[in-house]
């Protein structure tokens, strides 16, 4: 008899016609390196041996209690266990299960301890015959993952948790009214309760697979997860977890209900009515798009549990079995999903499979795999129903490699060729065939390059290089030649081969800063700096002098200007604008200015005014007329080429004013002055706080007044010993426009632009996937709707931190070249081409200096966002006339398909269609080459990059989230949602800097 007094465990055990199997299970027990335990076992109204085999085994081992009770549930049995258990720590383990002897040596030191601790480790099935399946290893549970995951499933075997027996009275014990997921309705309720799960490395537990169970009873499953995750739902309310929180989406209960649904549907292989009985179980059925990833993995266990199968590679002998049921499950989930999805969910279950073993050929719905010989290549039938081949290359037992891409019918041994050629870039494992039709062609091909051959023999240098790359090419030639021949139609070619007839084009991008190149413009050859004023004079009116920015500053320096001026001297004057403001205040001007142009057409302004004189003047190398009663040197200081020159500049002004003079002088804030406040990031050496301090620091001079405003500052200098200074501030004149708005850079100190160029590079890039930027718009579609001012604070972000904009086709062009991209590059994309981009978008882009490409639904351009329509109000589009005035002013647009139907569910015709034509309707329209593509909800599969390819796209934007870098495939690059239900600070988290400030 062997007993033990004080327990360190108690384990809950139900027994229910268990007669045959409960030796294992306490024997499992008694096994354990730790003996201090008890078993409390309670028959729940058995009506085999079950009692009699108790008896037996508690007269022998005292730490086995036993008691009887009418059929009540397998919960009910534990919670009456529960009251009998003796220990402080519990685990629930069914009389047909067991465990392993090191089961309570590891699980009890994580569990005892003065906290609510939760202790939990992986498990394994065994099948009816005594297969060990695979190790199941949970997920990580700590902190609020925990809420998390089992307010959307359970993925705990019920006697693989050690927990407290207080928490578990404090609970009220399981729900009895639970027939399965009583243990996952436990868990939930004790995470909300404050309980810490912690995972314990190893598998301890082992599960017995039987037929019959209630869990594999679809109906009450789903039926009891429905309960569980309504609860789940209850208990996240009460919290007060936000609705709008990033998990919220995996925690919602229609999403449980459904992952609970696509789980038992595949282990049960449930079809016909079963399958639409339980379908109609869910409260509601949601759409699975954008889930497609996580229901594959679902459904891939639940098939693997169904068929009791370890490896996802035993599923293909045993297709047929299992090919209906889940054909007829992605079905339903398409009905009510976005159309497409259930083709994704086909791909994410055919890869693995398919993965696990090169060498199986079948086909799954719209997918066909093929693992063929390279040596013993064949015609491959395209099988029913099937528009994508996964091609597994082998030369003998050696994979070569794999390739996906659209099917379009039979493929031909010569399509198969050129594939292994073209594609996968193994023509040196293709055989030499020895036929006459190869010899002869290789002699042909020898023959036609004969001329080519001779040229390289006359070299001195490199002749075996090229040697050998003619030889290959012949040889090329020759292998795909003969099969020319053969009765095979080519229909089947896969389109990914289409590379070779649409090659990328790459153009050699800039090698300077977007800034940087917009100066040497004017720079670019100019030896002096009077020719390059003169250049940059060119252009009348270069400043935009007329605009209500620039007339504000005027008039704000007119008034700073003392009554009963006499003489007054202009320093650069420019096109004379100022020069007759200034007139009407004093008694002459002289008026001068480096540019010859600026000067003739300020002659031209003025002629009509006689106390006006214009001249040709450096005021930085020449003299100044003396005895002014007032000088004005506005926004020019900042071009002198360093402090010392100011100095001596601002000493020589001083000197031409008469006693009592004055000195008016208007400038910009400038970052690299005052990092710490708004200003301009112009490249000048100083702005207007060094120009304040150098002018104050002079003893002839002394500061009067000062008009202080946001983005420049205006002074009163006069010629005398002191003076008490005013201050007013101001505003400037809005609105600014957008070759002024572009180079201010708002708040505190971030990263210069050119700064950044100089010192950092990058591999990887964000881009950035907008749709609306509107403050309107349906309560459901908020996600997709970012209000006008919180996408002016991002723009002001990206702008504080030194990013720059590159375009689609620039981006194509870095990828292309491979090498780290200078500075911090950012790409800005729009989709849908909503008419809010040109009203609210567009105008914050250009005051930002920042561009942007826009993809169009070329069919709807001029219309409304029908595809929005069952979310509420629809919102209007651009019309052509719109794009064409955006593209003229450098903004960039590509496609979005014709019809914004998901491309996942077009037929491989169709898709090469719709992409052609909205290609072409957008050339049309912009007299320029379209090469950029974002698919409709980012809806994409195997085969849709090839046949974009194929429709002439060179680069792809899909909503994978994550950074695009050089890796990624050019026609399927990943984006980051900017999201409109996410606070401000969201943004500064996606672009990798937390603590940056932003707003």
């Amino acid at each position: 008899m062997v007993t033990v007094s004080k327990p360190v465990i108690s384990f809950l055990i139900p027994a229910y016609n268990a007669a045959e199997t409960l030796a294992d299970c306490l024997g499992s027990l008694q096994r354990q390196s730790v003996s201090n335990w008890q078993a409390v076992v309670v028959d729940d109204g058995s009506k085999d041996d079950t009692w009699n085999v108790l008896e037996g085994l508690a007269k022998s081992d005292s730490r086995i209690l036993v008691h009887r009770q009418a059929n009540a549930g397998a919960s009910a049995a534990r919670n009456a266990a529960a009251r009998f258990a003796t220990a402080p720590l519990l685990c629930m383990l069914d009389a047909d299960d067991w465990l392993d002897p090191a089961f309570i040596q590891n699980m009890l030191p994580v569990a005892d301890g003065l906290k609510p601790v939760i202790a939990y480790c992986s498990y394994r099935r065994v099948t009816p015959d005594g297969r060990k399946l695979g190790v199941e290893t949970p997920p990580d549970l700590t902190g609020d993952r925990a809420k998390r995951e089992f307010s959307s499933f359970c993925a705990l075997a019920i006697h693989a948790v050690v927990f407290p027996k207080d928490l578990f009275v404090r609970m009220g014990g399981l729900d009895v009214e639970l027939q399965t997921c009583e243990e996952w309705d436990l868990w939930l309720r004790m995470a909300f309760a404050g309980a810490v799960f912690r995972q314990v490395e190893g598998c301890f537990a082992f599960y017995r697979m039987k037929t019959g169970s209630l869990s594999r009873n679809p109906f009450k499953t789903v039926r009891d997860a429905i309960r569980v995750t309504t609860r789940a739902e209850e208990l996240r309310l009460k919290e007060g977890l936000s609705q709008s929180d990033e998990d919220a989406q995996w925690t919602a209960p229609a999403l449980g209900q459904l992952r609970m649904l696509a789980w038992a549907a595949s282990v049960n292989l449930c079809t016909g009515t079963d399958l639409a009985e339980l379908a109609k179980l869910l409260p509601e059925f949601p759409n699975a798009s954008g889930y497609e990833s996580f229901l594959a993995e679902v459904i891939l266990h639940g098939l693997k549990v169904g068929l009791a199968v370890e490896r996802d590679s035993d599923l293909v002998a045993l297709l047929e079995r299992w090919k209906p049921a889940f054909l007829e499950l992605v079905q339903l989930l398409e009905r009510h999903s976005l159309p497409g999805t259930g083709r994704r969910i086909e791909e994410l279950i055919v890869w693995p499979i398919s993965a696990a073993d090169r060498s199986r050929s079948f086909a799954l719905g719209h997918l066909q795999v093929v693992a063929t010989d390279i040596g013993k290549l064949a015609l491959i039938r395209k099988a029913d129903e099937a528009d994508t081949l996964l091609l597994h290359l082998y030369a003998g037992r050696h994979h070569v490699g794999s390739h996906v891409a659209a099917l379009w019918g039979d493929l031909s041994i010569r399509a198969q060729a050129d594939l292994i050629i073209n594609e996968l870039k193994t023509a040196d494992r293709l055989p030499t065939p020895l036929t006459f039709s190869y010899a002869r062609t290789w002699a042909t091909g020898a023959i036609r390059n004969a001329r080519v051959f001779s040229k390289i023999m006359r070299q001195r240098r490199g002749r075996r290089r090229q040697l050998n790359h003619l030889f290959k090419t012949i040889q090329v030639t020759a292998l795909v030649g003969p099969a020319a021949n053969a009765r095979e139609d080519d229909a089947g070619l896969p389109e990914a081969s289409s590379h070779s007839k649409h090659p990328l084009v790459v153009t050699v991008s800039s090698d300077v800063s977007p800034d940087v190149e917009d100066k040497q413009a004017y720079l670019s050859e100019a030896a002096t700096k009077k020719e390059y004023w003169e250049r940059f004079f060119e252009r009348p009116d270069p400043w935009n002098y007329v605009s209500v920015y620039e007339q504000v500053k005027y008039e704000q320096t007119l008034s700073l200007i003392p009554d009963g001026v006499g003489k007054a001297l202009e320093l650069a004057c420019a096109e004379g604008l100022f020069t007759i403001k200034l007139a009407q205040k004093v008694g002459f001007v002289t008026a001068a200015d480096i540019s010859c142009r600026a000067v003739e057409r300020a002659t031209e302004r003025c002629r009509d005014l006689p106390n006006v004189e214009l001249r040709v003047l450096d005021f930085v190398e020449g003299e100044l007329p003396p005895e002014q009663d007032l000088i004005v040197c506005s926004e020019v200081l900042y071009f002198i080429d360093d402090e010392a020159s100011l100095e001596q500049v601002c000493r020589k002004i001083a000197a031409a004013l008469k006693p009592g003079g004055c000195l008016v002088t208007a400038h910009a804030h400038l970052r690299r002055d005052e990092p710490d406040r708004t200003g301009f990031d112009w490249d000048n050496p100083f702005g207007m706080g060094t120009i304040k301090k150098v002018l104050s620091n002079l003893p002839d001079l002394v500061l009067e007044e000062t008009i202080e405003t946001e983005l420049y500052a205006i002074h009163r200098f006069a010629k005398r010993a002191t003076a008490t200074p005013v201050v007013h501030i101001a505003a400037h004149g809005v609105p600014l426009d957008a070759n002024v708005a572009k180079y201010i850079i708002r708040g505190p100190a971030g990263v210069d632009r050119e700064a950044a160029w100089a010192n950092e590079v990058v591999t990887s890039i964000p881009v950035l996937m907008y749709h609306r930027v509107a403050l309107d718009g349906p309560d459901s579609l908020r996600r997709f709707r970012v209000p006008p001012e919180t996408f002016r604070q991002q723009m002001q972000f990206l702008r504080r931190q030194g990013y720059y904009a590159l375009t689609a086709e620039s981006l194509t062009n870095l990828l292309r070249k491979g090498n780290p991209i200078q500075g911090r590059p950012v790409v800005l994309t729009f989709d849908d081409a909503y008419l809010d981009f040109l009203t609210d978008a567009f105008p914050i882009l250009a005051e930002n200096g920042f561009s942007a490409d826009v993809f169009v639904v070329t069919d709807k351009v001029g219309g409304r966002s029908d595809w929005d329509a069952r979310y509420g109000d629809t919102a209007p589009l651009m019309s052509w006339g719109d794009i064409q005035s955006l593209h003229r002013q450098g903004i960039r647009f590509g496609s979005h398909l014709a019809s914004h139907r998901p491309a996942s569910s077009l037929d491989n015709a169709t898709l090469l269609d719709e992409a052609a034509l909205s290609r072409d309707a957008l050339e049309r329209r912009l007299c320029e080459p379209v090469r950029s593509i974002a698919l409709p909800f980012g809806s994409t599969d195997f085969r849709v990059p090839g046949i974009l390819v194929r429709a002439g796209y060179e680069i792809g934007f899909s909503t994978k989230p994550a950074r695009t870098s050089f890796v990624d495939h050019p026609l399927s690059l990943p984006r980051l949602e900017v999201r409109g239900d996410l606070p401000l600070k969201a943004f500064a988290e996606m672009m990798g800097q937390p603590d940056a400030f932003i707003g």
